[in-house]
């Protein structure tokens, strides 16, 4: 074996971490607290998934984990990944159904959380042992802690502990990183368990769970970030777990308080915006984080494989949620944003068998939205958490500032400096410019309401009880409105959009995405007709006509005055197997119809 190779496998050993004062949160989430959803494309989402998984017979979820341990097993395999037992979804659905109870107070969700866990209880050996491999334990140490923590289930924390204690005199100290053949390392995705178990200790205090998650840290990968967002070798790595991983670097930064680790967050994020994400905040063309050389640009020649939508939505929703929490920035609700709409908002709905939608398409040649042919992927896993999340994604607060991250449809209690303040957002964004805002309150009350500007964002302004009050805000920032609130008070935010063209990466300046505001526009790929050729930038408001039928979508004008029937619409109105089109080559001459 070669000296190099020699070395990736050794393990790594990283010692306990030093006590420091732990990290501020500079503003809070609402932790699925305070939260309404309102009338919207997203809360139907939302509502239809969780009717999904509860739908799934309990029986069949336990069945593997029972025929295990030789007890009864009534029920079938849910098959698929899934198909020895739930080891693939089981702690991130019991996640999910805790975060979702805490959200809505859906009894029926946390009825079902709380049976699921009483019977996977019974499967646990008088030692702690539940059969697992670090990748299922890691979703289950989410899972119960969620549970302890937003469900108020009294077993959750007593099993943690129990379970803790196997895996703690259980797992392997080996930890291989990643190669370019193994992209995961072995054991899969070790490096993203740290945060979990953090989050464990956080609750037990046992300082031999500290240095348990210790264990698990990755600095041969994350000190690559330590003073630079240009680091020389970061790709040919599992783009997924590795945007993942970055949440075990926020739980140590919370922990310690050391500021490096801060700083290796915020390079990470700066690099995968400048090397790795397409127009929609998608990575990872077949799964891989790739050399800024232009694979980005080329991987659209290729595979469908584009982004591992659901899972990806994931990583980015917790990782920006940490690092607006803890800098206070605004612009990192950017990619929050991006993907709430491109990414899992513009996802097809888990189905029957755990079909989960696994891959965005984003060919050149055009691309389709299809189900993984698999039953129960991993993504049937984050799913759930991720339509749980929409709750603790669109609002964060302060002592004396709320602050607005989404412009979604819902409604807020914050307990403000002189009592409770309803927010209420009406709006059709971002399919229109406007979200309308108004203030409930007992008695009057002075904070700021603070709103992000999108890193795009041109010309935003504000108005108050129909009188401007903020006019150009700073560009990926938020702008304040500080004042004392009378309740009945009403606030109109105007975002205007205009289509513009973003490049796939450095290396393929004409190969663009259309985007509006935060959304990127396809072009239907159905209609038998030629396929235009894209105008120059300075004639794309031309050329582009607003529907007059359909805010947000758009019609073709080509110069020479033909009528066409394709029109340029948000990638979340694509459905199941419709073709469309997102990236274009703008020097390809039009396709015609052979």
């Amino acid at each position: 074996m070669k000296p190099i190779l020699l070395a990736l496998c050794l393990s790594v050993v990283v010692p306990p971490l030093a006590a420091g004062p732990a990290a501020r949160e500079v503003v809070e989430p609402f932790d699925y607290r305070g939260v309404r959803l309102l009338e919207s494309r997203w809360s139907a989402q939302f509502r239809e998934a969780r009717d999904y998984y509860l739908s799934v017979p309990d029986d069949d979820i336990l069945h593997g984990y029972r025929k295990a341990a030789g007890l009864p097993a009534p029920g079938a395999p849910l098959g698929g990944w899934c198909r020895h037992n739930s080891d693939t979804v089981f702690g991130q659905w019991l996640s999910g159904m805790a975060r979702i109870y805490r959200a809505t107070g859906d009894e029926a969700m946390r009825d079902k959380a709380s049976r699921l866990l009483a019977e996977w209880a019974k499967t646990i050996g008088p030692d702690g042992d539940c059969r697992m491999g670090l990748y299922a334990y890691d979703k289950v140490v989410c899972g119960l802690v969620d549970l302890h923590s937003y469900a108020d289930e009294p077993s959750a924390l007593p099993l943690l502990k129990r379970t803790l204690e196997w895996s703690m005199r259980t797992f392997s100290k080996e930890r291989t990183p990643e190669t370019p053949e193994s992209t995961s390392g072995k054991p899969g995705e070790w490096y993203t368990f740290a945060e979990n178990l953090y989050r464990a200790y956080e609750l037990i205090g046992d300082e031999r769970v500290k240095e348990f998650a210790d264990s698990y840290l990755h600095p041969g990968y994350w000190n690559k970030f330590a003073r630079s967002p240009e680091p020389e070798n970061a790709h040919h790595v599992h783009a997924y777990s590795h945007v993942n991983t970055f949440s075990s670097v926020a739980m140590v930064y919370k922990m310690t308080g050391d500021t490096t680790y801060l700083d290796i967050m915020r390079n990470f994020h700066d690099y995968m915006q400048a090397t790795q994400c397409y127009a929609t905040g998608g990575f990872g063309p077949m799964e891989r984080i790739v050399p800024p050389d232009g694979t980005l640009g080329r991987s659209l020649e290729a595979r469908n494989a584009s982004f591992e939508t659901v899972c990806g939505s994931w990583a980015v929703f917790k990782l920006g949620r940490y690092l607006t929490s803890f800098t206070g920035e605004s612009r990192y609700g950017d990619w929050i944003e991006k993907l709430f709409y491109n990414g899992i908002g513009a996802s097809l709905p888990i189905t029957a068998g755990g079909k989960t939608f696994y891959y965005s398409d984003y060919r050149v040649a055009g691309g389709l939205k299809v189900y993984k042919v698999s039953r129960y992927p991993c993504c049937a896993g984050t799913y759930i958490q991720c339509v749980a999340d929409y709750h603790n994604l669109i609002y964060y607060r302060a002592p004396f500032s709320l602050y607005i991250n989404l412009y979604v449809p819902s409604e807020v209690r914050w307990q403000g400096p002189s009592g409770e303040v309803t927010l209420t957002q009406a709006t059709n964004y971002p399919e229109e410019e406007t979200s309308a805002l108004s203030l409930t309150m007992q008695q009057p009350s002075r904070f700021s309401l603070k709103f992000r500007v999108p890193g795009w964002a041109e010309n935003i302004s504000a108005t108050v009880n129909g009188a401007e009050v903020v006019s150009a805000p700073k560009s990926g920032a938020w702008a304040e409105i500080d004042r004392v609130w009378q309740s009945g008070d009403k606030i109109e935010i105007r975002i205007p959009m205009k289509p513009r063209m973003e490049p796939v990466d450095s290396r393929h300046p004409r190969r663009v995405a259309i985007v509006r505001g935060p959304v990127t526009l396809a072009m239907d790929d159905w209609v038998f007709e030629e396929i235009p050729q894209l105008p120059a930038l300075a004639d794309l408001e031309r050329w582009l006509v607003p529907d007059r039928d359909q805010p947000g979508v758009f019609g073709i004008a080509p110069r020479d005055g033909r009528q066409l029937q394709a029109k340029f619409r948000p990638f979340y109105m694509f459905g199941e197997v419709t073709p469309y089109r997102i990236y274009h080559d703008l020097d390809a001459p039009p396709i015609p119809v052979w």
